[in-house]
């Protein structure tokens, strides 16, 4: 029952990533038009080192459609994958306060380099424009004055991450330096 109930929400999780990255790909013409040249070409993005006590995540397999979008694959993984990711999962918990501070995770790729350079340039030049479409909700002073708001927390988040990280990397320096044990 677990794991079907795994299985469920883990579909639905990757489903509404899809929508958001075909939402984000779609509001920027160039994108899309990067992503048509490879109309039927596929990605295999697996993640290493997943720790055993946390669920298992399959592999999450992509096709670019005609109209420059991504399709999942669901369980249909391709034989050969015109593009491999591996994307190193071994401590997601540091990888997520990583990521939250602006670092990117370790990956490695595999694959067509044209594909690899033009997916590479959809993570560094797609952005969403949370504002613009908060605005088709809430209209736009409400929707400006919610981004403001919530510009200034993650900017607090980032620097709160920063400190605790600095923190962290001081008490691992200590530790190293003095053998682990804290002299008075």
């Amino acid at each position: 029952m677990l794991h079907s109930l795994q299985a469920l929400a883990s579909t639905a999780v990757i489903e509404r990533a899809i929508l958001l990255a075909n939402h984000l790909i779609a509001s920027e013409p160039v994108a899309a038009q990067r992503l048509r040249e490879h109309s039927g070409r596929s990605v295999l993005l697996h993640l290493e080192g997943w720790p055993s006590l946390l669920p298992a995540l399959p592999p999450l397999a992509l096709r670019f459609t005609a109209a420059g979008l991504i399709e999942w694959c669901g369980d249909e993984l391709p034989e050969a994958p015109d593009l491999r990711v591996s994307v190193d999962a071994s401590n997601p918990a540091l990888a997520l306060v990583r990521t939250l501070a602006g670092d990117k995770p370790r990956i490695e790729v595999a694959g067509d380099a044209q594909l690899a350079t033009d997916v590479n340039w959809l993570f560094d030049n797609l952005r969403w424009d949370f504002e613009d479409d908060l605005a088709r909700l809430v209209g736009d002073a409400p929707a400006r004055e919610l981004s403001r708001f919530g510009r200034s927390v993650a900017g607090a988040m980032r620097e709160a991450v920063r400190a605790i990280g600095n923190v962290a990397s001081r008490l691992r320096g200590g530790a190293d330096e003095g053998g682990g044990s804290n002299p008075r």
